[in-house]
C-alpha cells in the first residue's frame, strides 16, 4: 500500500485559497464582474470556495461555471454550465485542483479561446511541474516536484480539506 504523505492540511488550504483570492481581485481591480468557470468535480469545487474568499474581499460580482471535460478524452466536447454569451468579453479565471501534465487545462483553454474574452487566467491549488503542454497557472497555492509515479489527491470535504501525495 503506498504510503500517504500530508501535503496541506485543512487551515493551510483555506490560508492559500484566501491568497489566491487576493491575486485574483488584485488582477480584476478594474473589473465589475468575473466568471471563476471550475473543472468539473474538484476544480469546481475549489471556484465555489474562490468565491467565497473573493465575496469577503472584493465588491466583484462573481459567476460561477461549472466546466465538464472528459479527462480520459478530452477532445470529447467540452460543456460549460453558462452559455458562452454569459463569458463574452468578460474576465474569466479557469479553475483546477492540480496541474499535472496540462492536459485539462489545455483542452479547457482551448474552449475558452472560441468566443473573445477580455482577460483570460488559470488557477490551480497544486502545480506539479510535470507538464506536457504549455499551459501555466497564474495562481498556484503550491509548487510541488513530484515524481512521475506519485500521485497528488486533493480532498475539498467541507471542513476537512487536505491535499495528500500517494
Amino acid at each position: 500500500m503506498k504510503e500517504h504523505i500530508l501535503i496541506l492540511d485543512h487551515q493551510q488550504i483555506q490560508h492559500k485559497i484566501k491568497r489566491i483570492a487576493y491575486q485574483v481581485y488584485e488582477s480584476n481591480i478594474a473589473e465589475n464582474k468575473i466568471i471563476l468557470a471550475g473543472i468539473s468535480k474538484k476544480g469546481y469545487q475549489l471556484a465555489l470556495e474562490l468565491k467565497s474568499a473573493l465575496e469577503i474581499i472584493s465588491p466583484l460580482e462573481i459567476d460561477l461555471c461549472e466546466v465538464k471535460i472528459n479527462k480520459k478524452n478530452p477532445l470529447d466536447k467540452i460543456t460549460t454550465s453558462l452559455a458562452s454569451d454569459a463569458y463574452k468579453d468578460k474576465s474569466v479565471i479557469l479553475v483546477d485542483d492540480v496541474l499535472n501534465s496540462g492536459t485539462t487545462l489545455i483542452y479547457g483553454v482551448r474552449h475558452f479561446l472560441a468566443v473573445p474574452l477580455k482577460q483570460f487566467k488559470t488557477a490551480v491549488l497544486v502545480d506539479r511541474n510535470h507538464k506536457k503542454y504549455p499551459v501555466k497557472a497564474d495562481f498556484k497555492g503550491i509548487s510541488l516536484s513530484t515524481s512521475l509515479n506519485e500521485t497528488v489527491k486533493v480532498d475539498l470535504t467541507k471542513g476537512n480539506f487536505k491535499a495528500e501525495l500517494l
